[in-house]
């Protein structure tokens, strides 16, 4: 790149730094530069891009403030600590103790799931699978794999547990050893049960907690 004065660089940095965010035309006009020489010096600044505007937005280093999930925002522009919105998701599902559905990555991430999770149908480094009709992302590190799911498993029963009175809770024991081993369906099917407004997702959850629930795969590759 054509060599720039030191000064005005020195000059134009804390323009950029004060304005927060900035578009790379901007920039170029500022350093009356072409638009390739803009971004090669922002490479060397090692300046973050936007994860949502089509990536239009920059900022320099040294201004974001990212929270724990890694991410900043600033009026209409987000930023992420790991990098383009594909870096971000992976980084984000990776971590996640029990993997995210698309609901909850798009409430980290600021934007509508339906903009973005195309991407993530068969994208390396993440690993999705259908949970009660919900698409849930996991890692696919097989070891990273295995904890998230046992924590989605085990926090799914206690979610669907806490849905019933003990008297419901008994009905469904007294099932299970009456019948052993009764599938979750079948004990849904009983008369004593349909009675009741116990749900499938609630027995399922009693009987995985109290380990008790069949193994069958509940999801789609």
């Amino acid at each position: 790149m054509g060599r720039l004065d030191h000064e005005k660089i020195k000059t134009v940095w804390h323009q950029l730094e004060k304005a927060k965010i900035f578009k790379i035309g901007d920039m170029a006009s500022l350093l009356t530069c072409s638009v390739p020489n803009a971004r090669l010096k922002l490479k060397q600044w090692q300046a973050f891009t936007s994860y949502n505007q089509n990536g239009k937005y920059y900022t320099l280093p040294q201004v974001p403030r990212f929270d724990d999930h890694g991410l900043w925002r600033y009026k209409n522009a987000a930023f992420s600590r790991h990098g383009n919105l594909k870096n971000t998701v992976i980084h984000l599902v990776s971590v996640a103790p029990a993997g995210l559905s698309g609901k909850q990555l798009g409430e980290i991430l600021g934007l509508s799931p339906q903009s973005f999770l195309h991407h993530f149908r068969q994208c390396p480094g993440i690993h999705r699978e259908k949970h009660d009709g919900v698409f849930i992302y996991f890692s696919d590190d097989d070891k990273v794999y295995e904890k998230q799911l046992q924590e989605k498993t085990s926090v799914a029963a206690r979610s669907a547990i806490a849905t019933l009175s003990d008297p419901e809770a008994v009905l469904i024991l007294v099932a299970v050893i009456r019948q052993h081993g009764i599938s979750a369906e079948e004990i849904l099917a009983l008369p004593e049960i349909k009675q009741s407004k116990i749900t499938l997702s609630a027995v399922k959850g009693f009987m995985a907690y109290h380990g008790l629930l069949k193994k069958t795969p509940d999801f789609m590759p």
